[in-house]
């Protein structure tokens, strides 16, 4: 099997509610509209919100967004009140991190890689 493209699809309780917050208080890029949906750009990644769900979201299933400045994140979230499950903590394994929640309660962690942390140098020369 060949994958040519992929994206996680999100059907949320209120599409209008989850289109403002993924466009808006996230501030994600447009990949294109249709009827009933909005794909958006995820750093390397495609996010889809289309349609509607009245099942709850799942811990099962949460997101993973690279960000370049937590700092500069949580300033945004700020102002369209977004909720902080938990504020910036730099995890055992490197990575600074902060977890916020959708309009449905889906779990998003937010994730600023630290200057000295390997992700961010060519470890082949060390």
């Amino acid at each position: 099997m060949e994958i040519l493209a992929s994206r996680v699809l999100i059907r949320p309780a209120d599409l209008e509610e989850s289109l403002r917050f993924y466009r808006d208080a996230l501030g994600l890029a447009v990949y294109r509209e249709f009827p009933g949906g909005v794909v958006f750009f995820a750093g390397q990644g495609l996010i889809e919100v289309s349609g509607s769900s009245s099942a709850p979201a799942t811990p099962a299933t949460q997101l993973w967004l690279q960000v370049r400045s937590l700092g500069q994140a949580r300033a945004r979230l700020a102002e369209y009140a977004v909720r902080v499950l938990r504020g910036a903590e730099r995890e055992p394994w490197g990575l600074d991190e902060m977890w916020i929640a959708d309009p449905d309660g889906r779990r998003i962690v937010l994730v600023e890689v630290p200057e000295d942390h390997p992700m961010r140098r060519d470890t082949r020369w060390d």
